[in-house]
């Protein structure tokens, strides 16, 4: 958020009350001095009377509930702490919205890295039993695991604790035993099984945890089917700008061997929110054609909109790029088709992978491949206690910031998304144990499947999902996934505060 200087120098406001005539804030000045024990209090009050997107369903936060000072005061005075008040002002079923205690943790992420194993698993329990099966989903590249004999879809029932001693996996205890333990090394008991049967082999796999630092791309392929060259990209991190380049890079390796489709296998990625700035990016290496078209639109609470339309209505938009930065260009693909694996647990995607299909979707065939999507279609941004809700002229007797859902995302041809996308390709919402294959290759089923949907437009559901019943207890990518707080975005807001 920027500071916004222009046109608003002359918008002044009554503390208490918000009174919409020609534009958003068209305010009486009032020489009011907030009382020191409800300073955050009413920063949290007035930012969400503001900006909050559902500002005129909640009774409280209406420009007409008190008619002075004193009675905000009054009302304010009657939370304990601005927690309990920031949680009153909020639709109930606004899982997103946040208050930040304190806003120095607010930055940007980091590389991605773990001290680790390398093995990435999951464990299911078998219907009427008591055993605790655990699976291989993934052995990271260059991991202590990797130069071990354990690989994709192999299987372990027990762990060697430190006193030598073989403990079959329950749901008591694999937490202790796999997640929590204390030796240095992890020593799984590995065993062969047809969903049926546990029997023991002769693999040892003994796992010691690590530093480790993810790769910014899982993998990057190519296959050739019916005059297709198709570009596939498995991508697990998240969609911070930290990757940007690396995805740029790997754009250009795919331009270069003239790939027509793309498939974005997304299924392990941990990412779930973002920034548009980035998104934006990532849809402009899929297309390429579409510069300085609008990627999306976006639509704020009924008091910001049309202060908006009316001043700045050019920053509700926002455009495919064609730079990264000054001075890179973004390699794109000029697709028609691009394939995208959702992410999330059991596939239901994630808010910045909506948002990208949705913005996608009036210009080129975004084929959705998983379940029915969650529909997150809102958008934030982070207030801070400063005239116009910027960082820099922040009030400093306090660290809160709050980030408050604020608007909803439009597309081009002004489509949005609450009720979630269906899938073109429907997968079952877990891969299937007993057949993984090998990731990257055709022996894969979820590509696999989607290459034949490319090659035959054949989608029919897969109606055999699970059929031994199993329960999945847990899955070591799925714990890693980032908290879904939506989509965030930069905008220049007016001097309200």
């Amino acid at each position: 958020m920027n500071i916004y200087v222009p046109l608003m120098n002359k918008l002044f406001k009554n503390s208490f009350i918000f009174i919409l005539v020609l534009s958003f804030f068209n305010c009486a000045e009032d020489l009011y001095e907030v009382p020191d024990n409800l300073i955050v209090h009413d920063f949290v009050w007035k930012g969400l009377n503001a900006y909050y997107l559902h500002q005129d369903k909640i009774t409280d936060l209406s420009d007409r509930r008190f008619n002075s000072d004193n009675e905000l005061n009054a009302y304010l005075n009657t939370f304990t702490n601005y927690n309990l008040l920031f949680s009153n002002l909020l639709i109930t079923n606004d899982n997103k919205s946040s208050l930040v205690e304190d806003y120095n943790t607010i930055v940007d992420p980091e590389l991605r890295a773990a001290f680790t194993n390398g093995l990435e698993f999951g464990l299911l329990k078998e219907q009427d039993s008591d055993t605790i099966i655990g699976y291989v989903l993934d052995i990271l590249p260059l991991s202590y695991a990797s130069t071990q004999i354990i690989s994709r879809g192999d299987y372990f029932s027990a762990v060697v604790d430190s006193d030598n001693d073989t403990i079959n996996l329950t749901k008591k205890n694999y937490e202790d035993l796999l997640l929590n333990y204390n030796q240095d090394t992890l020593k799984l008991v590995m065993v062969d099984y047809d969903g049926i049967d546990v029997s023991p082999n002769s693999k040892k796999s003994e796992l010691v945890k690590r530093s480790y630092t993810h790769n910014p791309i899982s993998f990057e392929s190519t296959f050739l089917s019916d005059g297709n060259t198709i570009g596939y990209l498995m991508y697990n991190n998240d969609f911070s700008k930290n990757y940007i380049t690396d995805l740029n890079n790997t754009v250009l390796s795919f331009k270069n061997q003239n790939i027509n489709q793309l498939i974005l296998d997304l299924r392990y990625n941990i990412g779930s929110g973002g920034y548009v700035e980035n998104i934006k990016k990532i849809a402009a290496m899929i297309t390429g054609q579409f510069t300085d078209n609008i990627f999306l639109k976006e639509e704020w609470n009924v008091k910001a909109q049309p202060w908006f339309l009316a001043n700045q209505p050019d920053s509700l938009l926002t455009k495919f790029p064609s730079k990264l930065n000054s001075t890179t260009t973004i390699n794109s693909l000029n697709l028609t088709d691009v394939y995208i694996v959702l992410n999330g647990s059991n596939f239901t995607g994630s808010s910045t992978v909506e948002l990208l299909i949705n913005s996608l979707k009036p210009y080129i065939n975004a084929h959705i491949i998983g379940t029915q999507t969650s529909g997150n279609n809102t958008g934030s941004i982070t207030l801070y206690n400063s005239e116009d809700y910027d960082f820099l002229l922040r009030n400093e007797t306090h660290t809160t910031a709050l980030q408050p859902e604020v608007l909803r995302f439009f597309n081009k041809d002004d489509q949005t998304y609450e009720n979630g996308f269906t899938a073109n390709l429907s997968i079952c919402p877990n891969e299937d144990i007993l057949n993984l294959g090998v990731l990257g290759e055709i022996t894969d089923p979820i590509l696999n499947n989607v290459l034949n949907y490319i090659s035959t437009g054949n989608n029919g559901a897969n109606s055999n999902c699970n059929p031994n019943n199993f329960e999945f207890i847990y899955n070591s990518i799925n714990a890693q996934r980032e908290v879904d707080k939506g989509v965030f975005i930069k905008q220049d807001l007016p001097n309200t505060n």
